[in-house]
């Protein structure tokens, strides 16, 4: 017959069940843990899921409806000097990029960067261009035109303005 061994758990992994309710010697006597009266020390209590005691709960602190700035992004489409040279015209804009399917909305900005060559004079009109783009298009001997977009400005009525003038 083998000599079998019997499994036993490793000292201290396994503990007996604390025995509530058994008198005062126990030190678990009495209220049981519980503490005295109060809707804690009854059967069948269950706290509500957020209460913190009476404080203001997290909750009812935080706004409640929620702020990004995403409509307010600008969003780009980039085009490399490869791309640019790969059309084979001396003049590229929106129309002409959007026809050969290197953009898909009209609303993004373009923008040509760097990477790649071009080997003959672009004028390219576009929203913003890399300075290593810029370079190579000014030495190939072609031309870079930004689209300049208005910035918007807050604009203060006549009245606030007057009555600041007045107050200083």
């Amino acid at each position: 017959m083998e000599n079998k061994k019997a499994l036993i758990p490793p000292k201290g992994s396994r503990k007996d069940t604390k025995r509530v309710g058994r008198g005062t010697g126990s030190g678990w006597g009495a209220t049981s843990g519980q503490g005295n009266k109060g809707a804690q020390a009854r059967s069948g209590y269950r706290r509500k899921g957020g209460f913190e005691g009476g404080q203001i709960p997290l909750l009812r602190r935080l706004p409640k409806f929620g702020f990004n700035n995403k409509r307010f992004q600008k969003t780009v489409d980039e085009i490399s000097l490869a791309d640019l040279d790969a059309i084979g015209k001396d003049t590229v804009d929106r129309e002409v990029l959007k026809a050969g399917g290197f953009i898909a909305s009209d609303g993004n900005r373009i923008k040509v960067l760097g990477d790649g060559a071009i080997t003959r004079a672009v004028t390219v009109t576009v929203d913003a261009v890399s300075k290593s783009a810029r370079e190579k298009i000014e030495k190939a001997g072609g031309k870079v035109v930004l689209i300049e977009h208005k910035v918007w400005q807050r604009t203060r009525p006549e009245k606030v303005k007057k009555a600041k003038k007045a107050v200083n």
